[in-house]
């Protein structure tokens, strides 16, 4: 009787022990290993690299020059520009400030010589500039009889051989000159009593027209349109040299945040592309986990905090946060650690860690814990 009690009790026992087995719960907890973000930094112009600053497995801070590329003609480039601009300024600036006190005055004494010339035309020649011609026609003409007296009788006495050839010669010159005389002070008169003819003026009215024009176009200054064209200008000479500033710029690589430089190839004088990554930037401030889940536990979300221990420091728990869960499963990878379940399909997560003393490195044994603290063991 006793045995078969005995072996009730061990049954009992047996039996309590799987039920406990079953029920207790095995906290989740995935591995993996510290990651960092990849920065590849470059320039958008390329060129010639001049020198390199850094070495790999330098550390950076944010600002910090990594390499120079040469300018090549960017420099002159910018002096063109800069002369450009200064032109187009001052041109803006002339018509904005208008023409000059004295331009306007020097158009509107032109006008006054205009009119007074007009009016002349108009009024014709005075009866005093009449009086004068006919009296300069009349001593012209008295000139002309007295050469021509004077002809006849050289002429005469030549005839009989009193007066010489080159005496006839004189006084023929002198006939000659003196009928010029008269007839030109005939014509002189003739035009005087005529008048003013009537294109000369209205030669003079539209030139009298024409400097008026011109005076209230100074008095007005420059036409809007000219100085939004001449204000365009300018902003465009400004942007092509804002253009230039920014690529002699993009020449000097800066460090864009805190890291350690993983991978560098450059040498001076080598060739680098445009928009083409140059080094490698391991970025100390965004460090990761990545972790596989197991599909029956694939009960986590984006944004749920979780723990996060580390071999080199297994007195201490970090702060995690799920910042992404695949939502395709994949085969389980090798170095993958799960206490269970690790032939089925899993899927990726990706753990962000807070470490505001400075701790982590990249490459680090990490375990993310996806229970609560108080049902871990």
């Amino acid at each position: 009787m006793k045995k078969i009690l005995g072996l009730v009790v061990l049954a009992t026992a047996l039996i309590g022990a799987l039920i406990f087995s079953q029920q207790r719960h095995v906290p989740l907890k995935v591995s993996g290993f510290i990651e960092a973000d990849d920065i590849r930094p470059g320039s958008r112009v390329g060129g010639r690299v001049k020198q390199v600053l850094i070495e790999e497995g330098q550390s950076v801070s944010k600002g910090d020059l990594l390499i120079e590329l040469e300018p090549y003609d960017l420099l002159e480039r910018r002096a063109e520009a800069v002369a450009g601009l200064s032109e187009s300024k001052a041109n803006y600036e002339k018509l904005v400030a208008g023409f000059r006190v004295e331009e306007i005055a020097q158009a509107e004494a032109r006008i006054d010589q205009l009119k007074a010339r007009l009016t002349l035309l108009v009024n014709g020649p005075r009866q005093q500039e009449i009086d004068s011609a006919v009296a300069e026609l009349q001593l012209a003409d008295a000139e002309y009889q007295l050469a021509k007296a004077k002809h006849l009788r050289i002429e005469t006495l030549f005839a009989k051989k009193s007066a010489s050839a080159d005496e006839l010669d004189t006084a023929n010159t002198e006939l000659q000159v003196a009928s010029s005389k008269k007839e030109v002070k005939q014509k002189t008169l003739d035009l005087l009593k005529e008048g003013t003819r009537k294109e000369e003026i209205d030669e003079a009215r539209a030139q009298l027209k024409q400097a008026e024009e011109a005076w209230q176009l100074l008095k007005n200054g420059s036409r809007r349109e000219d100085i939004k064209q001449a204000a365009a200008t300018v902003n465009k000479a400004e942007a092509v040299l804002q253009t230039i500033d920014k690529q002699i710029e993009e020449l000097k690589i800066i460090a864009p945040l805190d890291g350690t430089i993983e991978a560098v190839t450059l040498q001076p004088g080598d060739l680098v592309g445009s928009n083409v990554p140059v080094i490698s930037i391991l970025d100390w401030n965004h460090l990761w986990v990545r972790c596989y889940v197991p599909e029956n536990h694939l009960d986590i979300k984006v944004d749920q905090e979780v723990e996060v221990t580390i071999d080199s420091y297994p007195e201490k728990v970090f702060e995690g946060r799920v910042t992404y869960v695949s939502r395709q499963a994949e085969f389980v990878p090798r170095n993958v650690q799960t206490p269970e379940e690790r032939s089925k399909q899993v899927f990726r997560i990706k753990v962000r860690i807070k470490d505001q003393d400075k701790l982590l490195r990249p490459g680090m044994s990490a375990d993310v814990w996806l229970d609560r603290k108080e049902t871990r063991p």
